[in-house]
This record gives C-alpha cells, structure tokens and sequence, in this order.
C-alpha cells in the first residue's frame, strides 16, 4: 500500500469517526498571532505546546530554516494576508538549534539535483536567467543570524503596519525551551 493510500484509507475513518469535531474553530487566530517557524519534523506537535497554542490559536507558516528570502515572496505575502484579513496582530519567528539550514551548502544540493536528474544545462539556463541558485539555497551561519534577517525583513517590509510587533524566538528541538532573540514590543 502506498503512503497516499494508507492516508486517504485512515482519513476515511477519521470522517466516518467525526474525528475531526474536536478541532472546529474559525479562521481567525484567537491569540492574533501568526508564527513562521521551521519546517523541522521535530516541531510538528513540540513548538505548539512549548508555545501554549491551541488549534485555531495562531497562524502557522513553515519554511526551511523559517527564513523570508524575498520581500515580496509567499511568505511575506502569507503574513499579510494574515494580518490585514485574519486579524493577526504580532509576529513570531521561531528558529531552531541544530537546524539544516544551519551551514546549508548550495553546491552539495546542486550536486544532489543532478545526481537526481537535473542537468547542468538546466544549472546553466537557471543562473544565465537571473536565478542565483547559490543565494537562493543559501541557509546561514548562526540560527541567530537567521531569526534575525528574517524578523528585520518583515519589519522593513513597506505594507507592514507599523504597530505590529514582531519577536524572533529560537526553540531547543529536544526539550522545547524558547530563547529570546528580538522582542518585538522593544522600539
């Protein structure tokens, strides 16, 4: 059984079940929160509770390294839209120790894509493009760095309204522990 048909199968039941009632609420986040944090399998279930959130709490929005790469990107744009449509009224960067973006090597992953099928003529017509594949698999040194550059671009960002707060926090992955890094109520 494929991993498609062993979800399709359990969520059969789980609507058959009415599994789902106990997770009904609305679209709008009941702590006005909206939280980017790192697609890291070990913050699933960990960084909602070391954060005290509840589904239809908060505004979840995962990337590798919760890193905003481009101003005007899908997450920016997704910050937005939760600010301006659902109500979100701070922000939250949460990075994490011992992250793979931590030191990520664009040459490594660029190796790996051709090694999985990616030509060097495609690496080729991408970078004659104007796509910097280097910058844009780029990760960084210090997960500190990295909260940091990503809560500065959203501060900066021109449709920002300037009352919103936003933190940058780390979580240690094994015991769930938030370190402060920006508090976003300081001016």
């Amino acid at each position: 059984m494929t991993m498609l048909d062993q979800i399709l199968e359990f969520n059969r039941s789980f609507v058959k079940n009415k599994e789902y009632e106990k997770f009904e609420t609305t679209k709008f986040p009941n702590k006005k929160l909206v939280i980017l944090s790192c697609m890291d399998t070990r913050l699933v279930e960990l960084l909602p509770n070391a954060m005290n959130v509840k589904n239809g709490d908060v505004k979840i929005i995962k990337n590798a390294g919760a890193i905003v790469s481009h101003p005007f990107g899908s997450i920016m744009r997704s910050i937005l839209v939760a600010i301006y449509e659902l109500n979100a009224q701070e922000v939250c960067v949460v990075g994490h120790y011992d992250c793979g973006m931590q030191g990520l090597n664009s040459s490594k992953v660029l190796e790996k894509a051709i090694a999985r099928g990616a030509s060097e003529e495609l690496l080729t017509t991408l970078n004659y493009s104007g796509i910097d594949l280097d910058s844009w698999l780029k990760g960084f040194e210090k997960v500190e760095d990295g909260v940091r550059t990503s809560v500065d671009m959203i501060k900066q960002h021109p449709l920002l309204p300037k009352d919103i707060a936003v933190h940058g926090l780390i979580i240690d992955p094994e015991t769930g522990r938030l370190d402060k890094i920006v508090d976003g109520y300081e001016k």
